[in-house]
């Protein structure tokens, strides 16, 4: 029988296994030839540090928050709104039906920020445009 501390590294294994195939695969199938200058590889470079909360809870790292934030500061444009969007609702389709997407979607207000766009399965990223500066 494995030690205690074994087992618990072992059923996180698969977890983490999901969960970087499905950023694998949401890169792959990210549009190509869009005008927007985020990327899902951005985007996914920028939210690694958030995978260890994501997976196991916990404490949110700082450097998480900071991808957050610098994430959404980037997310200004229509196009780069829509695209992070795209990229997020593909992770979160992979992640559905577990707690990993009631965490994914709680970091933006743990990390204090209101981001543009929802963290969701079903969520209309088409519906994300920049808002319109007031007079």
């Amino acid at each position: 029988m494995a030690p205690a501390g074994t087992r618990g590294a072992r059923a996180a294994a698969p977890a983490a296994v999901l969960l970087v195939a499905a950023l694998l695969v949401a890169l792959a199938l990210a549009p190509r030839g869009t005008s927007a200058a985020l990327t899902c590889s951005t985007v996914y470079n920028e939210l690694m540090p958030c995978l260890g909360y994501v997976q196991s809870g916990g404490a949110v790292p700082r450097a998480c928050c900071s991808g957050i934030k610098t994430l959404v500061s980037r997310a200004r444009a229509t196009p780069d709104r829509r695209a992070a969007c795209a990229c997020l609702k593909t992770v979160a389709a992979a992640a559905a039906g577990g707690p990993y997407l009631g965490r994914a979607a709680g970091l933006p207000g743990r990390c204090g920020v209101q981001p543009p766009f929802k963290i969701d399965p079903n969520v209309n990223c088409n519906a994300y445009v920049t808002p319109k500066p007031e007079a």
